[in-house]
């Protein structure tokens, strides 16, 4: 009997990034198994949100148990599966909206039992609240604090891999999701002057008191990429910037890129069209920014990455002012998933030599 074909979306989201799934935390077996049970699009979201039940559950057996550790790692792992499910699941909105409240109710769940521990921060912006993960390592009073920018079809409770690289470095993390992401996707549109959601997480960083605001660093990845930069660009609180498979200008790779991505951007930057998206698609651009960075910036893209090509890459690190590491990674895809070991723990290093944390 021949096999049932895929639908043209189905067959996107696995050729592109299947690597982004298992290297942030999905089991291979999962991501295998699911994958090979869906055939129609309309089927992606729903079958990625039976697996993380299945990982939910076993959190809650685990918390129920006394087992704290255990119950952050599973609940973590459902968060993932959930998150996965909505993702790029766009054209359903309740159906993606009913998942993403299950990423956060999971990863909620586990940050208390996290080591260390997470806190859910509520973050004042222009009337509104944007919603981030607060990380701190052990025993370190006034850290040092790298802000995460997520992209166009992340949220902050995707990133809990990079988390505990710069964790375990004495870097505290704060990831959070800004306009037309995660939690604020749903009454803030995409921006392009990214640099307004990031000073206002630096204010609230700056109300604390627990946090050396000498050392404040921030990274993106993909479109978070262009974010991190940007702010970079116009924040000089900024003492360090990584930007991972960032953009330089969003318009110019915005047809090429595939019908997923596209569309998720109409919808997360609230455009009723394609062509309106499109208009929107040009005010997020370095042209003309660039230039401002000054501080230490590490960027870095994939040799092979067709969904932000490394001319990017190599177009920002040209026209930055400041000390600059460019890494294209050979052989490396988009945000170079399937090679993280050639870049990930070296940016983090590179993070923690930029804000003078003591080598571990």
């Amino acid at each position: 009997m021949a096999a049932v074909a895929k639908d043209k979306r189905v067959e996107i989201a696995i050729h592109n990034w299947a690597p982004r799934f298992v290297s942030a935390g999905v089991p291979l077996a999962d991501f295998d198994e699911v994958t090979a049970a869906i055939t129609h699009w309309d089927e992606w979201c729903a079958v990625w949100s039976q697996r993380g039940s299945v990982h939910e559950g076993l959190g809650r057996e685990a918390l129920a148990a006394g087992y704290a550790l255990s119950a952050a790692g599973h609940l973590t792992r459902a968060a993932l599966c959930y998150h996965f499910g909505k993702f790029m699941f766009v054209h359903k909105p309740e159906e993606m909206r009913r998942a993403h409240e299950k990423v956060v109710e999971c990863r909620n769940l586990a940050l208390p039992h996290l080591d260390p521990p997470g806190e859910r921060v509520a973050i004042p912006y222009e009337g509104k609240r944007l919603y981030g993960i607060l990380r701190k390592p052990n025993d370190i009073e006034r850290a040092a604090v790298v802000i995460m920018c997520v992209g166009l079809d992340s949220t902050k409770e995707e990133l809990d891999v990079y988390e505990n690289i710069f964790l375990e470095r004495k870097m505290a993390t704060l990831a959070f999701d800004g306009p037309g992401q995660g939690e604020a996707e749903y009454d803030m549109a995409i921006r392009g002057d990214y640099e307004a959601p990031v000073q206002a997480v630096i204010e609230y960083i700056k109300t604390r008191g627990d946090f050396d605001l000498d050392r404040i660093g921030v990274m993106g990845v993909s479109l978070g990429g262009y974010y991190s930069a940007r702010a970079a660009a116009f924040d000089k609180r900024i003492a360090a910037c990584l930007s991972f498979s960032g953009p330089y200008s969003w318009v110019e790779i915005f047809d090429g890129r595939n019908e997923l991505s596209r569309e998720a951007f109409r919808v997360r930057s609230h455009s009723r069209t394609m062509e309106e998206a499109r208009e929107k698609a040009m005010t997020l651009t370095l042209e003309g920014a660039a230039m401002n960075i000054t501080c230490p910036i590490y960027i870095v893209a994939g040799e092979l990455d067709r969904l932000t090509p490394p001319s990017n890459a190599e177009r920002i690190a040209a026209e930055v002012s400041g000390p600059k590491v460019l890494q294209i990674v050979k052989g490396g895809n988009h945000v170079v998933n399937n090679r993280r070991y050639a870049y990930q723990t070296q940016a983090a290093d590179w993070m923690a030599e930029q804000l003078r944390v003591p080598k571990s």
